[in-house]
């Protein structure tokens, strides 16, 4: 069966339309838990594996990346792969190589396992030429990305009382997560991470239920499972 990629801005549906594609499909989503079997197959240990990939990738200045400042976790990864660098200087090019090495590890070995949706990290781009995937993106108007982020504030404690404050507040998350995955992807795969090139489709949810964006990526999948594989 196909592998999906999906991409999606933060706070469009995306993460539901994955979660109703994976019951539709019997799908897996791919997630920490296969980027901490790909690192238990190196020297690194369960207990020092962080969520480094897109969805905790944070924007960093160039002085940042220049110092190391923000990339400990990441640092530890590459001295744990290659301990003959321990005693370098923090280089963003060490840290950038174990990102970049242990996430396409578990990526395509997710391939391997088959049945499985990869959210974000920048599986449209490893897999951008690997016969059955198909590359998803979706999408929403940001007033609607306001409305669904501050219905998941108010399920927080302390969240703000004030609909003002509480619109600029989703609005700020919005605009945070969003320009780390863009950073993500331009930083690690020299890619743009709204390029319309890189997808089969993409949905814009403004524009679609929910259940009628599953139903067009449903019948994609489906149709390229019908498909005779390509010959070598």
């Amino acid at each position: 069966m196909a592998i999906i990629t999906l991409s999606r801005e933060y706070g469009s549906g995306g993460d539901e339309v994955a979660n109703r594609l994976c019951e539709a499909l019997g799908y897996h989503c791919f997630g920490k838990s296969q980027i901490i079997q790909a690192a238990s197959e190196t020297t690194m240990s369960k207990n020092n594996i962080i969520d480094y990939t897109e969805d905790n990738h944070e924007v960093q200045s160039f002085q940042d990346r220049l110092f190391g400042r923000t990339a400990s976790s990441v640092q530890k990864i590459a001295w744990l792969e290659n301990p003959s660098i321990a005693t370098s200087p923090n280089r963003a090019d060490v840290h950038d190589t174990a990102v970049l090495s242990l996430s396409e590890k578990a990526i395509r070995a997710a391939v391997g396992a088959g049945n499985m949706i990869i959210i974000g990290r920048g599986g449209q781009v490893i897999l951008k030429d690997a016969p059955g995937v198909m590359h998803v993106r979706i999408e929403a108007p940001v007033e609607k990305r306001i409305e669904w982020v501050e219905q998941e504030l108010k399920k927080e404690p302390g969240a703000p009382q004030s609909e003002k404050k509480l619109a600029t507040v989703a609005s700020e998350i919005i605009a945070n997560r969003d320009m780390a995955s863009a950073d993500y992807i331009k930083r690690y795969f020299n890619t743009d991470w709204g390029d319309p090139r890189l997808y089969h489709m993409v949905l814009n949810l403004g524009k679609l239920t929910i259940e009628q964006a599953v139903q067009i990526i449903l019948v994609a999948v489906h149709s390229m499972e019908a498909q005779p594989a390509a010959p070598r």
